[in-house]
């Protein structure tokens, strides 16, 4: 018996390293969004800064494994058995929902899954226990700390509307003193601002360590509490001394410092505050083995019959796991292409000025945007036209005031806003903190970047409506979290409760490979977006960029559609429902590819040479010929799959060969297209042109074969509708081919002749 608990609390402890790992993916974008999307210092500087911060951190979280204990349910009565239940609950459930929401690129409270997890499975449990026991369901409220419960609860909530307000008020107030040209302000009030800035994040972190560090000296702890406005005061003195001497003696600067610092101070906030959502409950059912093995080995007693009161009471944790969970983390932040990929959510939402957008907007977003562009609108005019102008020209975005070199990609929002994004963030979680308030510094960090990107005018009337469905995407999934975490984990724990060790096997395997299939689906989307990356919109772009860009977009479409309809005759030989799934999921994948480039049309003429102008027209009517063969391929799909779908006559042998042939023949043709385009050999361009029009006659014969086919043997007017449709469009498709080629002849003999 002893050795079955054993292996399940090993069993525990391998679940919460691998939930450290899908954690902090998602977690790195509380600190890493205001460095990172400001290019303040060096990716490998960012992840150092914050690697040593998370170490630090790590130590820090010792007095903050309570919650997983007893912060959410009554342990005194719950037994030793149901309490292993309801942490190998949590844990399963905590590692699938994470990878979950890392895997869309979504960031989620990692404290709000852990906590409704908590709540989910000891809910469960506590109902189970109320039925064998022949109880009412009133008791349930006496097995859960409801108060603590809903405490944590409404602080998360109350944190996310006070942090987007509060980000959204600082940020208008600090550009309208600093504008974006603020480097001659820095050299004048850097100074002072620097000292506000790292006396903030200075207090934060001596009220994180404080609170959480079981080893310092209960007469230094004292003093900090109770003396925080003289330590502020004396802090802010010091760091505006350094200040002044980084800017005028080292001329350092300022907010490059304050991003450096405060990316620290948050990754230390991170690692002390979120550890015990990760390796906590791991931690609490080795503290409750332990207290059961003591029990057992003095009296007998069972697990099903040794009540977990002990656990009620204050029990350190050794430094060193907290240690080695620290290093898992840093390793985790240093090769997580997840954890990349949630930051750019945030970066994303947040960055200033125009781009490709991830999100689609709803009625949700707007609605919110035609309103507040009203109320907008009705403020303004209470103001007179001196002050709009006055307030405007703060908020101009002049290049030559950042300093960015048009051949270099610009960060998505400048140094000014991340230091305020990395202060206020320390500022908002020290007062949590001091006044004991729980929240997750998730959705204090990223409502904070929202607030400021929306109190810098970053959305504008042309992004708003993204941006707005963005974060509402983002809130949502933060609801979805806490409903999800609960009933999962509820579920969960009924499955073992009942399944005992053979539902234990089956979910820890299941849960294994859904986390691994996971991964072998996100490698494979980072690989597939990196094969379709294409210029940085921001960067100068040349007549051979211009050439090689249209070149691989040609291929890129062509080998789509060429791989398409291959598949859709086929699947109309097999008449099969099921194929054609996967045939319109590739289609919607080019249409999808096909609007993005022509969304970053604006970007490329913008950023063309000014004697391309002609290379503008070229990229935008080559995007336009793509379009059209795009949507010939579309119809050829959908008619199709509607056809099967409505379960109507398959077609005849003879239409498939016929299909079968014309798609042979078109393959052959985009294989040379293809060769010749990735070889840069546009001599061959007048060849593949007469090839298509061998074609084009071969589809004309083919339509007259079947109007006598109608005419003698014919007697399916659905047939005879969806073998003219995939025909014409093949037709369609294979014009809009030669006019593409047509196109890049003329432009590269034009080119030719230039050079």
């Amino acid at each position: 018996m002893e050795t079955t608990y054993i292996i399940l609390i090993v069993l525990l402890f391998v679940l919460a390293f691998a939930d450290i790992i899908v954690g902090v993916s998602n977690d790195a974008v509380n600190f890493l969004n205001s460095a990172i999307g400001s290019k303040a210092v060096p990716m490998r500087t960012i992840l150092i800064v914050a690697g040593l911060g998370v170490l630090v951190g790590a130590i820090f979280s010792s007095g903050l494994m309570e919650v997983a204990r007893k912060g959410i349910f009554n342990p005194e009565l719950f037994y030793f058995d149901e309490i292993i239940i309801i942490f190998l609950a949590v844990l399963l459930t905590d590692i699938l929902l994470l990878d979950f929401f890392n895997s869309i690129g979504i960031p989620t409270s990692t404290t709000v899954s852990v906590v409704f997890e908590l709540l989910g499975a000891a809910v469960a449990i506590s109902i189970l226990k109320i039925y064998e026991s022949d109880n009412t369901l009133s008791n349930l409220e006496s097995f859960i700390n409801v108060e603590k419960a809903s405490e944590i609860s409404l602080g998360i909530l109350l944190s996310v509307f006070i942090a987007f307000t509060v980000g959204a008020i600082v940020q208008f107030v600090s550009r309208l003193l600093f504008s974006f040209d603020y480097s001659h302000k820095l050299k004048h009030i850097g100074g002072i601002f620097g000292g506000v800035s790292l006396a903030a994040i200075t207090y934060f972190i001596l009220i994180k360590g404080t609170n959480s560090i079981s080893f310092l000296d209960e007469n230094f702890v004292n003093f900090v509490l109770q003396n925080k406005f003289f330590i502020i005061g004396i802090s802010f003195l010091f760091w505006t001394f350094i200040s002044l001497l980084l800017i005028h003696v080292f001329h350092c600067h300022i907010l490059k410092v304050i991003v450096v610092i405060g990316t620290f101070a948050l990754a230390l906030a991170f690692a002390g505050n979120d550890l015990v959502n990760f390796i906590g409950v791991s931690i609490a059912a080795w503290q409750s083995f332990l207290l059961w093995q003591e029990a057992f080995m003095a009296s007998g007693v069972l697990p099903s019959e040794f009540l977990m009161d002990g656990l009620a009471g204050e029990v350190q944790t050794p430094t060193y796991l907290l240690m080695i969970a620290g290093g898992i983390m840093v390793v985790t932040l240093w090769f997580s292409s997840k954890a990349q990929y949630v930051v750019q959510t945030g970066v994303n939402l947040g960055r200033q000025g125009e781009g490709a957008e991830r999100f689609k907007p709803n009625l949700l977003s707007r609605t919110a945007v035609r309103y507040s562009v009203f109320v907008g609108q009705t403020f303004s005019q209470l103001l007179s036209e001196p002050i709009q102008e006055k307030i405007n020209s703060r908020f101009s975005f002049p290049d030559k005031a950042l300093k960015y070199q048009k051949s270099v990609a610009k960060p998505a929002f400048d140094l000014l806003r991340a230091s305020v994004n990395l202060v206020l963030a320390s500022i908002l979680i020290s007062i949590a903190t001091n006044f004991t308030l729980p929240l997750s510094t998730t959705y204090v960090t990223f409502m904070v970047a929202m607030g400021t990107s929306f109190g810098d005018r970053a959305w504008g009337r042309e992004s708003a409506v993204y941006r707005v469905a963005g974060v509402f995407n983002v809130i949502g999934s933060w609801i979805a979290t806490a409903a999800i975490a609960f009933v999962a984990a509820g579920i969960l724990a009924v499955i073992i409760w009942y399944g005992s060790y053979y539902a234990i096997t089956i979910l820890v395997v299941l849960a294994l490979a859904s986390v691994i299939r996971s991964a072998v689906r996100h490698s494979k989307k980072v690989k597939s977006e990196k094969n379709k990356k294409k210029f940085n919109r921001t960067d100068i772009i040349t007549i051979n960029e211009i050439t090689t860009e249209s070149s691989q977009n040609i291929i890129q479409v062509i080998r789509g559609i060429n791989d398409l309809l291959l598949e859709v005759v086929n699947n109309l030989g097999y008449h099969d429902l099921s194929r054609f799934k996967k045939s319109l999921k590739k289609q919607s994948e080019l249409e999808f590819e096909i609007d993005e480039l022509k969304d970053n049309v604006f970007y490329y003429i913008k950023s063309l040479e000014d004697t391309n102008v002609e290379a503008s027209k070229f990229y935008v009517l080559t995007l336009d010929h793509l379009q059209d063969m795009v949507q010939s391929i579309a119809y050829i799909t959908r008619s199709s799959h509607k056809h099967v779908s409505n379960n109507h006559k398959n077609l005849k042998f003879n239409q498939i060969r016929d299909l079968k042939n014309v798609q042979r023949s078109l393959d052959e043709v985009y294989s040379e297209v293809i060769e010749a385009f990735d070889n840069q050999d546009f001599d061959e361009i007048k060849k593949l042109i007469n090839k298509e029009n061998t074609l084009l006659d071969k589809i004309s014969a083919l339509l007259q074969k079947q109007i006598e086919r109608i005419r003698e043997t014919e007697n399916s007017p659905k047939n005879s509708k969806l073998y003219f449709g995939v025909l014409l469009e093949t037709k369609n498709l294979t014009k809009a081919t030669i006019a593409m080629l047509e196109l890049f002849q003329e432009y590269y003999e034009e080119a030719k002749q230039e050079f």
